[in-house]
């Protein structure tokens, strides 16, 4: 049996309506709510931001409580309803739509609408759609705004919904149902697995930290300025085009840093930008860290960097001394990074920066080479297992998403109104 025959078997010649979401329930635009609100504990309350930041596509409960004397002034979120979000910086987030399935009776607030399904809709099957191709074109058309993106609860209205069966209730309610109980799963995998995740890059941190604590007659305490020879980044000039056209030399800027190995670059130069400015090509196994960015507000990005490859003037990198492990250093920088963050971060400016005096004077455990191959070799296999994008869980993660996307759009796959027509 072929895929698409599958959506038709589920049909079983059902006609599929495509209605305004206004029709298939009531919209509740949201008000007040400002995170200085927020207690202890008390009545569920849902922020519009935690909907993009913190919830899946459900909850049974809520990350924040209100007083009941503010929950009084709120909307009231039941369970079954939908909260959607209606403000956001960029498109994605709009319309993001989190389903409320607590007992208890939850609030909401501005920059979110409550979606309280009619009979016979069910809030989950909509929530899902929400994350289709078919549910981001069509909030496009009403969005307004440019740095800050709105889709109003009155255009939200307006949104084309496709339902299966809807002069038959019970048959329509069991197309639905089956839909969600097939994304559900996918969901639950991908959740397990998500976890199991967690729960190993707890158990790396730990153990790495646990190989990274020594006796100090184990080892020799050096600075970091004394473990390499260190280079700053530069900018090639963005008006000189043959500093970028066809560049394959690797440009590592802080947007490059999320991972702990960085092999490739947003951006990559010319051997002539390499010449003509003050960006140095820095070879093979260096270590770089971001020493300017607002990231440097919560951590301090490092990584290994095993290729020959050029930086920007917000990273610093370092060339390890012969007798030192690049692989090593690698490891104790991501360990230590939080120490060296406290450490050498410098106080005020409108951007986070790191002090390079303080860094360079920053002291890291150093022990014999072999050691340090040992600890490398341990930790490596770790590594792998939890941060990996090409193997392990993270693979496996990516996976399943993929597949859970495919399927998605599949079960959505219903003739719109234009295509059936033709």
């Amino acid at each position: 049996m072929s895929e698409l025959s599958y959506l038709e078997k589920l049909l079983d010649g059902a006609e599929v309506e495509w209605l305004p979401l206004g029709v298939l329930g009531e919209l509740v635009r949201g008000n007040g709510l400002p995170k200085t609100d927020f207690t202890e504990a008390g009545i569920p309350a849902i922020h519009y931001g935690q909907i993009y930041t913190f919830y899946g596509l459900s909850t049974e409960t809520t990350k924040s409580f209100v007083s009941q004397d503010t929950a009084k002034k709120l909307k009231k979120v039941n369970t079954g309803d939908v909260v959607i979000t209606n403000t956001s910086e960029n498109l994605d987030d709009v319309g993001k739509a989190l389903v409320y399935l607590g007992k208890e009776q939850a609030v909401t607030g501005g920059h979110a609408t409550i979606f309280k399904p009619r009979e016979g809709i069910i809030g989950k099957y909509f929530a899902y759609f929400t994350q289709t191709n078919s549910f981001y074109n069509e909030k496009r058309k009403y969005s307004k705004g440019t740095k800050v993106i709105d889709v109003s609860a009155s255009d939200m209205a307006k949104i084309i919904i496709p339902i299966p069966c809807p002069n038959n209730p019970e048959k329509s309610l069991a197309i639905q149902s089956e839909i969600v109980r097939i994304l559900d799963k996918f969901t639950a995998l991908t959740a397990e697995l998500t976890a199991e995740l967690t729960m190993r890059k707890k158990q790396y941190n730990y153990y790495r930290d646990q190989l990274l604590s020594f006796d100090d007659d184990e080892v020799e305490w050096k600075t970091l300025g004394e473990i390499g020879t260190w280079h700053g980044g530069g900018t090639p000039s963005k008006s000189r085009s043959e500093f970028w056209e066809d560049g394959s030399i690797p440009w590592i800027s802080p947007k490059d840093m999320g991972r702990p190995i960085v092999d490739t670059s947003e951006d990559y130069i010319t051997e002539e930008a390499v010449e003509q400015s003050s960006t140095k090509l820095v070879p093979a196994n260096s270590i770089a860290i971001v020493v300017r960015s607002s990231i440097l507000d919560k951590i301090m990005p490092s990584a290994l960097i095993p290729v020959p490859a050029t930086f920007n003037q917000d990273m610093k990198v370092v060339i390890p001394h012969c007798n030192i492990s690049p692989n090593y250093i690698a490891h104790i920088m991501r360990s230590r990074g939080d120490d060296i963050l406290r450490a050498a971060k410098k106080s005020g400016g409108s951007v986070a920066s790191i002090d390079s005096k303080k860094l360079f004077s920053f002291r890291i455990p150093v022990p014999h080479l072999n050691e340090q191959k040992r600890i490398v070799n341990i930790l490596d296999k770790f590594d792998t297992l939890a941060n990996s994008i090409t193997e392990g869980l993270p693979r496996e993660i990516e996976l399943r998403q993929k597949q859970y996307e495919y399927y998605r759009d599949l079960l959505f796959s219903f003739p719109r109104p234009e295509t059936a027509s033709n």
